[in-house]
């Protein structure tokens, strides 16, 4: 049985990568196993039959079988656990790999993601002009801290592995505030992983999604 994910029929990310299915079709690519990609409606994310599979209502899912997963962290994680090319084979390599993914989506993710529902979904409050400089100022401390940590690594360790790929994931988020781009180092990591092969092969299935939806 092919393993199935969810994705946006109509991603609000306007193609550009930044939706979560992006993440488990990247490690996909990476450990070069097949899947098939059920799209749904954000109407269809809040009916009975998607909240049984994903009781918060969101994406990316993920079904093999009797096995269902949620949370793009916790598939991703699933996914280099069985197949190799993502996870190193030395124990302390690979602990230190399972830190750095659970740092990208537990240490690093969160003020980027307060940003974005400032932007978009605060936009109108009162506060908004006085919050967005506080959110901004905690994500350069944030990304400060791993460009020291980072230096001029090529990738957190020797290989690319799972944690590279969620936290470059998680890095793009602010590359269009410009806020990346203050951070050299991190720049720089963000488009060699950019550059993977398998990066471009998910990044191309999932905007040939976004550009069908346009012909719809």
């Amino acid at each position: 049985m092919t393993i199935t994910i969810t994705a946006f029929e109509n991603s609000p990310d306007g193609g550009k990568g930044m939706a979560r299915d992006m993440r488990v079709r990247w490690a996909f690519e990476e450990v070069e196993q097949s899947y098939d990609v059920r799209l749904l409606s954000f109407k269809a994310l809040k009916e009975p039959t998607h909240l049984e599979l994903q009781p918060f209502g969101q994406i990316p899912t993920y079904q093999d079988g009797d096995l269902t997963l949620f949370d793009s962290g916790a598939i991703v994680f699933h996914i280099a656990d069985h197949h190799a090319g993502l996870l190193p084979k030395d124990d302390n390599a690979r602990a230190r790999a399972i830190t750095w993914m659970f740092t990208a989506v537990g240490t690093m993710e969160p003020p980027m993601l307060e940003r974005e529902v400032a932007r978009f979904l605060e936009g109108d409050e009162s506060w908004h002009d006085a919050r967005l400089p506080l959110i901004d100022k905690r994500i350069r401390k944030r990304l400060g801290e791993l460009s020291v940590i980072f230096g001029q690594s090529q990738w957190l360790e020797d290989t690319f592995t799972a944690g590279d790929l969620l936290m470059i994931s998680v890095l793009l988020r602010t590359r269009s505030s410009g806020i990346l781009a203050e951070f050299p180092n991190l720049l720089a990591y963000v488009e060699r992983g950019e550059k993977r092969p398998a990066y471009q092969r998910a990044f191309a299935a999932q905007l040939a999604v976004f550009n069908a939806g346009l012909k719809r």
